[in-house]
């Protein structure tokens, strides 16, 4: 059967052209009758209806701030990223160039100065223009820039299916444009509504608005856009697929020569200009915007965690979504906690630190402020996209909580296995509990059985330590690292010795067991996953670090010593800012002052002092086999799991807390560090002082002197009974003090492993 077209309403006939230029002219006499005539004075009840059907249509039009681009900063003001939808930057109407202004009126709308609204001549004109065969439009700049609030309004809303194109637009859509138009100029001046339109308009998906069209296709500002590049421009909202320079560079070109022509018709520019304009060949010089955290100037890995904290605080929307759309389409300025400085110098050295990487081991440092909470640095060795300069390639971020970074792109590791570094929270109870540091401990008890009168008041004590009741869950009688280690000596000593047996005499001497627990939670001591999942010490391994922590945990917990006992929350937002200049968010410092008490972080930083003099941070060493000084005081505690695959320094000044992460993020146990070359040397075993160890120091020489330096606060003499500790010899690490994670059905403690290593 033949078309089912009938012949006298097609408009390829002569007589359809007719019908069709009579309908649209009824369609202008409603218009007409609607804006001029009075409804009562209308006869006729067609006519009456026509008016009526007009008056219903909605006159006012909500023009909502458009989606522009979210910016994250260092606190310097230096970018960190861009998050968007819609790649957009508004700008005023004098922050354009009149040659844009110019020739988006001369091709689209060149009456735009004299009509208010709609243009009726420019209506009759398309009309004769269509009946002939040529297709013209004649919707106003003001119509179509209606068209763009409400579909930039339906975007906002999550409305992406109710968009109406020109194409879709029925007489009823066509005639509510034309009364919102009217109505939208006498709300708003022509150069407010030419403004608006140039900032809303659609030039690529790419580029939203005039600034972005700018950037992506001459990488100039919309101010000096010249006079062939803003012809190209203004062509192109014609068709931005059509008459794209980059796939369609003819008919891209055509277009801008139309343009050119309209401008020499309407008198914006001379013929010496167009001709001068229309012999420029299109030279692009595109630059695609890169949004998101994977494209970060810096901080790839600070940048998702920040995204995660706007993402999971109420204050942004109340529900995720709510959020995501707030950070995509807000304009936000987001300022956060980075140190710029301090981040440019552990980038480079965790990237140092690895150097080539074929075995992909990992390396993280992460550093906080003492007393406010802030996180100034986080860098690790990887990078989240391919090409981006590294060969280790991971979304993961070493440093924070799964639950800090759970996003749909990037994943919280969830923590590393602290080893020793877990050691000073058993001091701290000892302290706490008014004993010196320098006490006598009997270091040579290595049964600890099933039946041990621990003392507690809370959580019964889990694990024990004895070889003969292995087949009841037991673990193997405790040891250190090396046999001279099994004497009485000073809980001092213990410590900067790193002797796990000492440090399980400590635990034994104590009133109470739960102090070690109400150590860990007054410095903010979790597990790995996040921050409502305490970590557990009435398991015995964990004395030892057997359980998961982030090493921003780690650090955060250090800088409560640094303090002198002031816990403070992790913070990395000072202020987010609207696209208005509004204030609307940001975090303050969020502290508690006496967590532990001060003398109790005075004499812990005394006895990690020690450390790193006489203990095994004096195995941190340059490539010359010299120990590496910061150069102003400090204190640290280095850390090993059992395989020597997760090693640590967590140390700091009186002004940074940093903990340094060496080994395998993703293998406690199947990624062994002994008998390993790594980044040229060789290396028996890893330990913390080896390499996690001259990556800290190398990062705090630099990153200190930047920060308060000064002398740390003494300590009362009560708590160091005075009588010093006899000198050892400059010495490994002889407690290895790593331990893997307990499977949950065992009773007993992690077991470490004698004989290997430097740095528990």
């Amino acid at each position: 059967m033949a078309s089912g077209k009938n012949p006298l309403f097609d408009t390829a006939t002569t007589l359809g052209k007719i019908l069709a230029f009579l309908g649209v002219s009824a369609i202008c006499g409603v218009l007409v009758a609607g804006l001029m005539v009075p409804a009562a004075a209308v006869t006729g009840s067609a006519a009456n209806g026509s008016v009526q059907f007009f008056n219903s249509l909605p006159s006012e039009l909500t023009v909502s701030p458009p989606g522009q681009v979210t910016k994250i900063v260092a606190s310097d003001g230096s970018q960190i990223a861009t998050l968007f939808n819609e790649n957009r930057t508004p700008l005023k109407l004098d922050q354009m160039s009149p040659n844009i202004k110019n020739a988006i009126v001369a091709v689209e709308d060149y009456r735009f100065y004299e009509h208010g609204g709609i243009d009726m001549t420019g209506i009759l004109r398309a009309l004769v223009s269509n009946v002939r065969g040529d297709k013209q439009g004649a919707s106003t700049l003001t119509q179509q820039y209606v068209t763009n609030v409400i579909n930039e309004n339906l975007v906002a809303q999550g409305k992406d299916a109710d968009v109406v194109l020109n194409g879709q637009k029925g007489v009823g859509d066509k005639l509510r444009e034309m009364k919102l138009a009217i109505a939208l100029e006498k709300q708003y001046s022509k150069d407010q509504i030419l403004e608006g339109y140039l900032n809303l308009v659609f030039f690529n998906r790419n580029a939203y608005g005039i600034e972005a069209a700018a950037q992506y296709f001459f990488s100039v500002d919309a101010k000096d856009l010249s006079l062939p590049q803003a012809a190209l421009l203004a062509g192109l909202v014609n068709s931005p697929s059509l008459y794209d320079p980059s796939t369609h560079p003819d008919n891209s070109i055509k277009r801008r020569n139309l343009v050119l022509d309209a401008m020499l018709q309407h008198g914006y520019i001379n013929q010496k200009d167009h001709d001068a304009a229309v012999a420029t060949p299109i030279q692009l010089k595109v630059n695609p915007p890169k949004q998101g955290c994977q494209y970060a100037a810096q901080a790839q890995y600070f940048c998702d965690y920040v995204v995660h904290q706007i993402e999971n605080d109420p204050a942004f929307g109340n529900t995720v979504d709510e959020r995501d759309a707030k950070l995509l389409r807000g304009g936000l300025t987001i300022k956060t906690t980075l140190d710029s400085r301090l981040q440019g110098a552990a980038q480079t050295q965790v990237d140092a630190t690895a150097g080539a990487n074929p075995d992909q081991w990992s390396a993280s440092l992460v550093t906080v402020q003492p007393g406010t909470g802030k996180v100034l640095s986080m860098a690790q060795n990887t990078r989240i996209l391919k090409g981006q300069g590294k060969d280790f390639i991971t979304s993961y971020n070493f440093n924070v909580d799964s639950a800090d970074a759970s996003g749909n792109d990037l994943g919280g590791l969830g923590g590393m296995q602290p080893g020793s570094t877990m050691k000073p929270v058993t001091l701290a109870a000892w302290l706490n509990e008014g004993k010196p540091t320098n006490q006598i401990v009997d270091a040579s008890k290595r049964v600890y059985p099933l039946n041990y009168p621990w003392k507690t008041t809370c959580q019964k004590v889990t694990g024990a330590f004895d070889s003969s009741q292995t087949s009841l869950g037991a673990a193997d009688d405790l040891q250190n690292d090396e046999p001279q280690w099994y004497r009485p000596m000073s809980v001092r000593e213990g410590i900067y010795q790193s002797i796990n047996t000492a440090t399980f005499a400590s635990a034994a001497g104590l009133n109470d067991f739960c102090d070690i627990q109400r150590a860990a939670d007054a410095i903010g001591m979790h597990v790995g996953t996040g921050k409502d999942e305490k970590l557990n010490l009435s398991t015995l391994g964990n004395l030892l670090g057997g359980s998961n922590v982030a090493p921003m945990t780690m650090a955060n917990a250090f800088a409560t010593f640094a303090s002198n006992g002031t816990y403070c929350t992790p913070m990395s937002i000072t202020d987010v800012v609207d696209s208005q200049g509004k204030r609307i968010g940001g975090q303050a410092p969020s502290c508690q002052a006496n967590a532990i008490k001060p003398d109790v972080a005075k004499a812990v930083t005394n006895v990690l002092q020690d450390v790193l003099t006489k203990g095994s941070g004096y195995n941190i060493k340059d490539d010359a086999g010299q120990t590496i000084k910061v150069g102003v005081p400090d204190a640290a505690k280095t850390g090993t799991n059992q395989y020597n695959a997760q090693t640590w320094v967590v140390g700091y000044t009186k002004g940074l807390a940093t903990a340094s992460f060496f080994g395998d993020a993703f293998k406690p146990a199947g990624h062994k560090g002994t008998d390993v070359t790594i980044n040229g040397k060789y290396y028996k075993s890893v330990d913390g002082a080896f390499i996690a160890g001259p990556q800290w120091a190398y990062f705090m020489q630099k990153a200190a002197p930047l920060y308060d330096h000064g002398d740390f606060d003494a300590p009362p003499s009560a708590l160091i009974n005075s009588a010093q500790s006899q000198p050892q010899p400059k010495n490994t690490d002889n407690g290895n003090g790593g331990g893997q994670t307990q499977a949950p059905s065992a009773p007993a403690p992690t077991q470490t492993k004698p004989g290997k290593g430097n740095n528990p």
